[in-house]
């Protein structure tokens, strides 16, 4: 079991899209349990929120992640965001692909994606890439990481 699991709050009301759409970008995702507001009828109380998310739970890549449907009352921004270390350029092109969705928030393997979640989609080996100065004013040039240009920078 986790010892801190990220929580993600939903302000549009999209918390069940977004939970299916990172169990299909990530391979052995799973989704643990979902549950939903009461129905109005049954409590007049959740009127608003009747058949929204309450809570899910899910894995990805291992790592559990909690979410839900919480209206507007807070925005999910890039002041959080979520590291995938990429074994290689296929991975990185592979994650970008999917989760890329707002190419102005895209600097230095940092992706947005239709949700509002930030993603840094980085080699595994991101340090060794940027030993020198040449390699991070490279990088600092890049909205998706290329392996091989920074590797060329040296």
């Amino acid at each position: 079991m986790n010892k801190i699991v990220p929580s993600l709050w939903f302000a549009d009301n999209n918390c069940e899209a977004a939970v299916h759409y990172y169990l299909s970008v990530f391979p052995n995702a799973t989704l643990d349990e979902i549950t939903y507001y009461p129905d109005a009828k049954l409590d007049p109380h959740f009127a608003e929120m009747s058949g929204k998310v309450l809570n899910a739970s899910f894995h990805l890549n291992g790592q559990q992640f909690f979410a839900l449907d919480g209206g507007p009352s807070f925005r999910i921004n890039e002041a959080v965001s979520f590291t995938i270390p990429c074994v290689d350029q296929a991975e990185i092109d592979y994650y970008w692909e999917k989760l890329s969705h707002v190419p102005a928030a895209e600097q230095c393997g940092w992706a947005k994606d239709q949700f509002g979640v930030s993603w840094q989609i980085v080699p595994a080996n991101m340090a060794e890439l940027t030993q020198t100065a040449a390699q991070i004013q490279r990088m600092m040039q890049m909205k998706k990481i290329d392996i091989a240009a920074l590797e060329a920078a040296k």
